[in-house]
């Protein structure tokens, strides 16, 4: 019943930024914890970072200082921003929703180009 919707993932240079956007549909409660994995080709989908309702951020490693997640005004919103992009970071991102179970947006793909 929920949805997650995504958009903002596209082609960049290394060294550039992208924002990713998510948004939730379909819950009647404010979700507690939102996020974003990413999965590389032939690899493990991998947590890039995730953020509760009030705020409190967890980041991959490899991405600390150089992306920010953040909530919107809407708490069922949620943004990724990319900055200092590397060709590591090539992935289709996927948002994510915890409640009873965990949702998923359908992927956007972020490609950074050397």
């Amino acid at each position: 019943q929920v949805q997650l919707v995504e958009s903002g993932g596209g082609l960049v240079q290394a060294g550039g930024s992208l924002r990713l956007s998510c948004a939730a549909s379909g819950s009647m409660f404010i979700i507690n914890t939102m996020g974003w994995y990413r999965q590389a080709p032939g690899k493990q989908r991998e947590l890039v970072a995730l953020i509760t309702s009030g705020g409190s951020t967890n980041y991959a490693d490899s991405v600390k200082g150089r992306f920010t997640i953040s909530r919107g005004n809407a708490k069922n919103t949620v943004y990724l921003q990319m900055n200092s992009l590397k060709p590591e970071d090539t992935a289709v991102y996927y948002c994510t929703a915890r409640l009873s179970s965990n949702y998923w947006g359908q992927g956007t793909q972020v490609t950074v180009s050397s």
